[in-house]
């Protein structure tokens, strides 16, 4: 950075020299302020959590795994993937804990000298207990603890001669680097790129050239030198076989997925011992979504591993009702990850009228913590038995809500698990809708989407999908605003060389201004201008297959759950196995809250909660970002400054 002052000064005083530009023109220009967004599929870079474009690249690998996986279970072969990542292994490491794959080879953390010998007992075991195909993940940059590279080819040798299995090499390459981005990574550019404009108009001579990085969820600006002599320190940790600095330096976010693989990937929990486990329950309530399955499955293994005996309860409360509780296995939820819906089953019904029936089921079953899955519903529910602890003592047992559905209206927290899944499949119609059109211009489409009174999907689709209005109920409007954008777009089509245009509307947006209101006002003040189309998209969005972000965030938080159950009987439960978890801390939602995971008790929470309209009270945080969206479409807006400091860290761990 010196260097370049030094190169802009010189430059400026020969411009000066030869009367090109004035003093007051040189006095002006005297510094050059830098702010810098970092793009690259390897997330290879210290100081954020997500580097623009990695989310799009898991979803790439995530594609090409499920999509092998049929083969591979039809032919009982072995597939070794090599994917990207030369000197990070975080796509292999993340691609390995989101599709289930037997083995990761990442440069960060090489595996022992014995490697061989453990891969091949590891895949013959699982073979003898009827698994029918094996995935193996090796980072490019993969090497073991003396520095020789390992390749997937070298990886192959190994597997072919030892175990004579059936074992094909597929090698990823630029396909990565390829498709349409993901949502999340539109979003981020989007929010990224304004930020860093408002970092440079900040700027003063003296302030040191910067970067703006995602942590948590919260935008941030941070000294790029720093970052730089970070990233290099993990290089040169690797060089001197330092491996647990290389993989400390990485941050919390990268030890915990390695953390989590590792006990994932077991191929068998450990023995028992002596002393009995306590029943942990897992239910769902509520809608289903993506994420929901890999949660499960998370919390099943990660009580398996601790020591102790998962129990899953079927169908919600009416499945704890009718009895239909049953202990899950290590290898009942094998598969779960990658599943869409929810395979525990799923209503709607609350406890509150039933409060005595469900009281006599967990004393039956000898629940001694339960963890509820779900969105709204699921809050309710926790905050009724919490509510009714005097009443029952069988409800005074460690509760915490997993927040799980694709409207993110659940309180208490910035995201919900399948969210995210919901946002690409909206993006992803949305581009086809456009496309639709591309022989046919001046087409405006009119899409309503999911949410409730929640207008999440609606705001974040809009900016991925480069919407030219989002329509929610946070944001009151009526015929003037519909006006003034209807004109807006009119004028574009006009003088912008646009030809195609998208509006968005929450399904609770406005009773009367509803989705036919808008198709009818768009189809008569703009005949003249343009045509219209109109799509209600309904239960597509909570289809498909579960977004690589979902898998992850329902996997880590799945796993707190378990570690945050097992710290609360310590506290709570008698020798004799009673619980006595009456304090409302004991009755929680994990959350994440800007930038890591909270444990909030739910009697706490329902003081910030709009139960009329089942969302959080107050703006919520992508409030904030809709008039990016709205300068993007040309809209007057302004946009105010995101970006945290980032010595003002709080504890916990961050959603990468």
């Amino acid at each position: 950075m010196v260097g370049q002052g030094r190169k802009l000064t010189v430059v400026l005083q020969e411009l000066l020299d030869t009367a090109k530009i004035d003093t007051e023109a040189a006095e002006t220009n005297s510094h050059l302020n830098i702010v810098g967004m970092v793009g690259s599929i390897d997330n290879d870079f210290c100081g954020t959590d997500m580097t623009i474009g990695t989310d799009s690249a898991l979803h790439r690998i995530i594609e090409a795994v499920d999509a092998i996986m049929p083969t591979a279970l039809s032919h009982q072969r072995t597939f070794i993937m090599e994917v990207m990542g030369r000197h990070c292994g975080y796509l292999a490491l993340v691609a390995g804990i989101v599709s289930e794959a037997d083995w990761v080879f990442v440069p960060e953390w090489p595996p022992e000298a014995n490697w061989p010998e453990k891969l091949c007992k590891k895949l013959g075991m699982e073979r003898e207990t009827g698994q029918r195909l094996n995935i193996i993940i090796v980072s490019e940059g993969a090497i073991d603890r003396e520095g020789n590279p390992i390749t997937a080819d070298a990886v192959k040798k190994v597997v072919v001669e030892r175990l004579q299995q059936d074992t094909r090499v597929t090698v990823l390459g630029h396909v990565q680097r390829g498709g349409a981005p993901s949502a999340f990574d539109r979003i981020l550019g989007c929010r990224m790129g304004a930020e860093a404009v408002l970092a440079l108009m900040d700027a003063t001579p003296s302030t040191p050239a910067a970067v703006v990085s995602l942590d948590g969820n919260a935008a941030v600006r941070v000294p790029l030198m720093a970052c730089v002599e970070k990233t290099q320190a993990v290089t040169k940790a690797m060089n001197e076989r330092n491996w647990e600095l290389a993989v400390q330096l990485r941050g919390k976010s990268f030890q915990r997925n390695l953390e989590t693989y590792r006990m994932l990937t077991r191929l068998k929990p450990p023995l028992q011992t002596e002393k009995p486990g306590w029943n942990l329950a897992v239910m769902h309530i509520g809608a289903p979504c993506c994420g929901m399955n890999a949660a499960v499955r998370s919390f099943t293994r990660n009580c398996i591993y601790s020591g102790n005996n998962p129990v899953g309860i079927h169908n919600g409360v009416d499945g704890l009702l009718s009895g239909e509780v049953k202990p899950i296995s290590w290898s009942d939820v094998t598969g779960w990850v990658a599943e869409g819906g929810a395979l525990l089953g799923t209503k709607r019904t609350l406890p509150e009228k039933n409060c005595s029936a469900c009281a006599e089921q967990l004393a039956k079953f000898k629940i001694q913590g339960l963890v509820v899955i779900g969105g709204f519903e699921a809050f309710q529910a926790v905050l009724q038995l919490a509510e009714n602890r005097d009443k029952f003592k069988e409800f005074r047992i460690p509760i915490v809500v997993l927040p799980a559905t694709i409207s993110n209206n659940v309180p208490g927290t910035d995201f919900s698990v399948g969210a995210d899944t919901a946002l690409n499949e909206i993006t992803e119609i949305c581009d086809r809708i456009r496309q639709s059109a591309q022989g046919t211009k001046r087409r405006v489409f009119i899409v309503e989407t999911m949410g409730g009174y929640s207008g999440y999907l609606a705001t974040m689709a809009g900016l991925a999908g480069g919407a030219d209005a989002a329509y929610i109920a946070e944001e009151k409007f009526g015929i003037q605003e519909l006006m003034k954008d209807l004109d807006i777009m009119a004028f574009k089509m006009d003088k912008g060389n646009i030809f195609r245009g998208l509006i968005l509307r929450n399904e609770k947006a406005n009773s009367n201004y509803d989705t036919d209101f808008l198709y009818r006002l768009y189809c008569e003040e703009g005949k003249d201008k343009f045509t219209v189309r109109h799509n209600v998209l309904g239960h597509m969005q909570q289809g498909g297959w579960p977004s690589p972000f979902d898998r992850n965030v329902a996997t880590k938080m799945a796993a707190k759950t378990v570690t945050w159950l097992i710290e609360q009987l310590t506290h709570c439960a008698a020798r004799d196995g009673t619980v006595h978890a009456e304090d409302p801390s004991t009755a929680t939602l994990l959350g994440m809250r800007t930038r890591a995971y909270r444990f909030q008790p739910v009697e706490e929470i329902k003081k910030e909660t709009d139960f009329e309209h089942r969302v959080p009270a107050g703006d919520q945080w992508w409030m904030k970002i809709r008039s990016i969206m709205s300068i993007l479409a040309q809209h007057d807006s302004t946009y105010e400054v995101e970006g945290l400091d980032p010595t003002t860290c709080t504890d916990g761990e961050t959603m990468g």
